[in-house]
């Protein structure tokens, strides 16, 4: 079982904390390569920006790009060396109760949520095309693929083994239980997206998308007893995001094929994703891997504890 591969005697809570410390840690020494870049860029006359989304602004995107989520190699390995030296746990032990890593699941996934994506801006492009512009460039376009495909994986990949994987394991040490752990990661992982652009320009209401989505991925994550779906769900949201469409008020501008011109305003496009396609895809998930159980998968007990070895 999943969650019960992390919970042992000796991983006690205490040991996620630091664990957690040193994977931030981590993370902000992989962010030491862009503010190195910031400072030289802005070394004489120049005022130094003052806030996160004037430095986003400063480079080609695609420079942004390749820099922000070079941070996130810094962090998986941080979260690799925490799992192997301080838990004594294998990465696969964190990733799957499965003997190894089913990469058609991951693939499955992947492509599931790439093929909805796509439907969804063909929806909103075909009802308001006044709102897109065609925003291609050959070159910077390519660039982005190959920088994309690399490296924004590595992102969602690390946050899922942030969240998804090393802490949903952690709360289970701490609550014994299926529910706390699902619970308190899908609130996190909302949270951690407080300080976006979107949510300054949308209001709190997209809170609802973040942690619904961070649900959801614990949900599926549970039910098939490992991380693969969730890891292909991810990569494909964030990937296809960044090459289908940009717009001035996101994280990231990319040279994306179209550029969103409208006012952002979150309405019940922010609620549909939450309340109808994701229902939607784990009907899909349920059906294609004989989901059982729910009840006890998403809220039962943890009573087995593995002796150390």
């Amino acid at each position: 079982m999943f969650l019960e591969q992390g919970v042992k005697p000796e991983n006690s809570f205490w040991k996620y904390l630091i664990g957690s410390v040193f994977i931030i840690t981590a993370s902000f020494i992989g962010q030491i390569p862009f503010s190195l870049a910031v400072y030289f860029n802005y070394k004489g006359d120049k005022a130094f920006p003052g806030d996160s989304d004037t430095a986003m602004k400063i480079f080609d995107s695609n420079v942004t790009l390749f820099l922000i989520m070079a941070s996130f190699v810094f962090a998986f390995i941080g979260i690799w060396f925490i799992v192997k030296y301080l838990h004594h746990q294998t990465l696969l032990s964190v990733t799957t109760s499965r003997k190894e890593v089913d990469w058609n699941r991951i693939l499955f996934s992947f492509l599931l949520w790439s093929f909805f994506s796509i439907l969804s801006f063909l929806f909103l492009y075909f009802n308001a095309p006044e709102n897109f512009v065609w925003n291609f460039k050959l070159v910077p376009f390519l660039i982005l693929v190959v920088v994309g495909s690399i490296l924004i994986p590595i992102q969602t990949s690390t946050e899922e083994y942030v969240f998804r994987g090393y802490l949903m394991q952690g709360f289970a040490n701490l609550a014994r239980n299926k529910w706390f752990p699902l619970l308190m990661t899908s609130l996190i992982f909302g949270s951690m997206h407080w300080f976006n652009p979107e949510v300054t320009k949308m209001g709190n209401i997209i809170m609802i998308y973040y942690i619904g989505t961070g649900l959801f991925l614990g949900v599926i994550t549970l039910m098939d007893e490992g991380m693969e779906l969730a890891l292909g769900f991810h990569a494909a949201n964030n990937l296809i995001g960044a090459l289908l469409v940009t717009s001035d008020w996101t994280v990231f501008q990319t040279h994306s094929i179209f550029k969103d011109l409208s006012d952002p305003s979150a309405g019940f496009d922010v609620i549909l994703p939450v309340v109808v396609i994701y229902p939607i895809l784990l009907f899909i998930f349920s059906k294609k891997y004989k989901w059982t159980n729910w009840k006890e998968r998403l809220t039962g007990k943890i009573n087995s504890i593995q002796p150390s070895n």
